[in-house]
């Protein structure tokens, strides 16, 4: 008799350790192209979870299909979660482009309310074009070289190689 109370209080105490109280929030969603074949893999590509007065980040890999899960940033293991919370496309194994608008997305509680996700989509471009709307607005575009004209029969390479900046003269 008394060792079947020892096993109900070993086997008791054995499921007590092994539920998980922990109060974590789990943020699901997903990056798209704008401009990838039907099967492209997606793997391999960061997205950045920063929540408000939270100093812990959370990195989230996408999976082969663009999904990607992670638990939202907290200081505590038992914190509420925090509404004010942002997903960044950080960029993956190869260059991404895109508009700064479709690299952050607000962080929103789902239909369900049993997970957060993305409110605006994550989108990228895997190659540049150079008739991009954006490109006028100077949201888009690349970092410009000044090269000065130098005879050619000279030999030199590019005056960019020389003189990759000006320096501001007359600060100590």
């Amino acid at each position: 008799m008394e060792l079947n109370r020892v096993i109900a209080a070993l086997f008791f105490a054995l499921v007590l350790a092994r539920i998980d109280l922990s109060t974590c929030h789990v943020m699901k969603g997903s990056v798209t192209c704008l401009d990838c074949q039907l099967n492209h893999d997606f793997s391999g590509i960061k997205v950045l979870v920063k929540c408000d007065q939270v100093k812990k980040l959370a990195v989230a890999i996408t999976e082969a299909d663009g999904s990607f899960k992670t638990n939202l940033p907290s200081d505590t293991q038992h914190s509420s979660p925090r509404l004010n919370c942002l997903a960044k496309l950080l960029g993956g194994p190869n260059q991404l482009y895109a508009y700064r608008k479709n690299t952050v997305s607000g962080i929103v509680k789902a239909g369900d309310g049993s997970f957060y996700t993305i409110s605006t989509p994550l989108s990228f471009s895997t190659t540049r074009s150079s008739s991009v709307k954006g490109e006028k607005n100077g949201e888009f575009g690349a970092s410009k070289t000044v090269d000065l004209p130098m005879p050619p029969e000279w030999g030199l390479a590019p005056s960019s190689y020389y003189i990759p900046f000006f320096p501001i003269i007359g600060i100590p």
